[in-house]
């Protein structure tokens, strides 16, 4: 991937167990949206999911269509409310409309099979 990026590295994005699904296979829109949340947000975003496998997704319980498959989502720890917070905002404010929110991180995706606006907690 030529890497356009000012705060994240293609390799942030490989899969966790270190098969051939790597950073380089995301998709530039959904790369483009997240270094523009960060910018906004001022503050880092640590990558804890992006490409899977299907073994890999399958291990961590990732849904059989996750969108993580194809390069169209990522994982984002959150380290509390208050980043959870203006990460939400951010995130909202750079296009994402698919976002899906737990205790410890926030999923977005832009999946175009899937519905356009949708929000869920895990």
């Amino acid at each position: 991937m030529n890497n356009p990026m000012r705060h994240f590295q293609s390799e942030e994005f490989d899969c966790k167990c270190g098969c051939d699904a790597t950073g380089d296979k995301m998709k530039m829109v959904l790369l483009s949206r997240l270094d523009a949340a960060r910018d906004m947000a001022g503050f880092p975003f640590h990558i804890t999911s992006g490409m899977r496998c299907e073994a890999h997704n399958a291990a961590v319980g990732g849904s059989r269509i996750s969108s993580h498959l194809d390069g169209y989502a990522v994982d984002i720890a959150v380290p509390g409310d208050r980043e959870r917070f203006f990460m939400l905002h951010h995130l909202y404010l750079a296009g994402f409309r698919r976002i899906g929110i737990s205790k410890g991180i926030i999923h977005v995706d832009v999946d175009p099979g899937k519905e356009a606006y949708r929000s869920w907690v895990y």
